[in-house]
């Protein structure tokens, strides 16, 4: 096992939810990497990077971050449409990147930025966090145990009735649309959970109410897999009466998540139907970077591959062209 640190550089380190800082402590603490440079285009966020991580060097511009800084990696933690045009620039560079999700917003960036990798033979890959959420690791782990049989119908869905924030991601042009926030967590999920080809994506896009947006009211994606398994995700700002988190029905049993903390079970042991809640597993975020930092120092497999993060937003790409055709389309790299 390497004893060296890889050193690692966040870009974009305020904004929503501080982030950035999140990163560069989430890298810090896993003994293995550690962050040595912060930018971000706003000057009084790098004055609290030094603040946050004393001795840290700041830049303002990402090519002054490129030039001065000897970082092996780069964490992007910016909006959405800026993520493939500034992860070019380290990749030719000759950097490492992770990108926070989505990893962009159309699949010929992500195609451009995985060409970009291995012509430079780095690392690419996007911060995926919520495989790590512990509803979905005690949902994985249940259908891992054959506890519900063969998956073959998921429904998930989040939203509720209400104006979106006036910032950024509600901006299509910048967040890529309604979709790709929350969305992006969810197509990740149902890609893990369905590991198989998809056959078709067929969508529905809405905008009927909040005309002083940009992003959709309402978005849907029906994922069809080539075994006949299917996936229905809604994201909504229009929706005045919800569904539940998640349904998952598989040939055996099936799972209801409402969200609280556990999520209703059915299944049959020896012949008797049994139901019971099961509790949700302790999220473990950090064990994003700790995976990261045994790939690039020990050759460990790399959990989020960027062919993983391509499908997430062929499918939401599809959804939307489908919307506009009106037909069912067939996904890239499905």
């Amino acid at each position: 096992m390497s004893k060296r640190k890889i050193k690692c550089a966040v870009v974009g380190y305020g904004g929503a939810f501080k982030m950035g800082k999140a990163h560069a402590q989430w890298i810090n603490d896993t003994g293995r990497m550690v962050t040595v440079a912060a930018c971000d285009v706003d000057a009084a966020r790098m004055e609290e990077a030094k603040k946050d991580f004393p001795g840290i060097q700041t830049c303002t511009s990402i090519d002054d971050l490129l030039a001065k800084s000897n970082a092996e990696l780069v964490v992007i933690v910016t909006p959405h449409s800026t993520h493939a045009p500034l992860a070019l620039k380290a990749l030719n560079a000759g950097r490492h990147v992770v990108l926070e999700k989505p990893m962009c917003i159309t699949v010929d960036e992500a195609t451009a930025m995985i060409r970009a990798a291995k012509k430079s033979g780095v690392t690419l890959t996007t911060f995926h966090n919520r495989r790590h959420d512990g509803d979905f690791m005690a949902i994985k782990e249940v259908i891992g145990k054959g506890l519900i049989g063969e998956v073959f119908h998921i429904e998930a869905f989040l939203g509720g009735y209400g104006h979106p924030r006036h910032w950024w991601r509600s901006d299509k042009k910048i967040s890529g649309g309604c979709m790709y926030d929350w969305g992006a967590h969810f197509v990740d999920w149902i890609l893990n959970l369905i590991p198989e080809k998809i056959e078709s994506v067929t969508g529905f896009f809405h905008k009927r109410v909040w005309n002083d947006v940009t992003n959709e009211d309402q978005t849907q994606a029906i994922i069809r897999f080539k075994s006949g398994a299917m996936a229905d995700l809604q994201i909504s700002s229009i929706a005045r009466i919800g569904k539940p988190r998640a349904r998952i029905l598989g040939t055996k049993g099936a799972i209801l998540d409402q969200g609280g903390g556990s999520f209703k079970l059915a299944t049959e042991v020896d012949g008797i139907a049994v139901e019971g809640e099961v509790k949700y597993k302790e999220s473990t975020w950090p064990e994003y970077y700790t995976n990261l930092a045994a790939h690039l120092l020990d050759g460990a497999p790399l959990e989020v591959t960027p062919e993983s993060s391509r499908r997430v937003i062929a499918v939401i790409e599809t959804a939307e062209k489908s919307a506009k055709s009106g037909r069912s389309e067939p996904v890239p790299f499905g």
